[in-house]
């Protein structure tokens, strides 16, 4: 069986960074970490080759810019003779939170330029793998936005989230989508330790007998009355 996955994003160093190429970073990370093949140009993009078990998966950054993202993804879906139900597609999503993650299975293009593009070239028909970056708050804010690099203090969070996108790789390529969910939950929201329990409290000391009385009946009395 053969799959493409595609990650959106812009090509060169000038976007490498940006909220809009999390696409690009998740299949970067996937390639490196499951020994992939090398990078090479292809399908007006670059593509890396590897296996899951017996899934033949078939990476691709398209080249085209994102708003040209379907001519790449078309392309390489007719070389390869498949349906777009084979395909893939790792995207930033403004409407998760920073480090969430959600499987769709087609549905519209909620005005993302890379997969409007790719409705164009193929069909709605294929799954996604939305990456929240979250929302900057306006609509007029979202372009700069998107097109600025992760802050310094989502570095952690983004690696962290990077990890677990490669962690679920083989689930995902199974057609796993909630063991591919939980390994990137484990990543994101590490499992903790239960808290250790206190120590019982040792039981109160027994209190101390009182000493004998060893007065005479005459001394208790007197000893009233003083």
């Amino acid at each position: 069986m053969v799959q493409i996955w595609a990650g959106l994003g812009n090509p060169g160093v000038k976007y490498a960074g940006n909220r809009h190429n999390v696409g690009f970073m998740a299949l970067d990370r996937i390639a490196s970490d499951h020994g992939f093949g090398p990078w090479r140009a292809k399908f007006q993009g670059e593509i890396s080759e590897g296996r899951f078990g017996s899934d033949r998966v078939i990476l691709l950054k398209p080249a085209t810019y994102m708003n040209e993202s379907g001519r790449a993804v078309g392309e390489a879906l007719r070389f390869h003779k498949l349906d777009p139900t084979d395909l893939t597609v790792f995207h930033d999503e403004l409407d998760l939170a920073p480090g969430k993650v959600r499987l769709k299975a087609g549905g519209g293009h909620a005005g993302h330029n890379g997969l409007r593009s790719i409705h164009q070239h193929c069909s709605p028909h294929y799954d996604r793998v939305r990456i929240g970056i979250g929302h900057p708050g306006h609509k007029d804010r979202v372009s700069g936005y998107v097109l600025s690099d992760f802050a310094k203090a989502e570095q952690g969070m983004l690696d962290d989230l990077l990890r677990g996108l490669s962690d679920g790789a083989p689930k995902l390529a199974a057609g796993d989508g909630p063991g591919f969910l939980n390994a990137v939950a484990l990543r994101v929201v590490p499992q903790r330790d239960p808290a250790p329990k206190p120590p019982k409290a040792a039981p109160p000391a027994p209190a101390p007998e009182p000493e004998p009385d060893t007065r005479n009946p005459l001394q208790r009395l007197a000893d009233r009355f003083r």
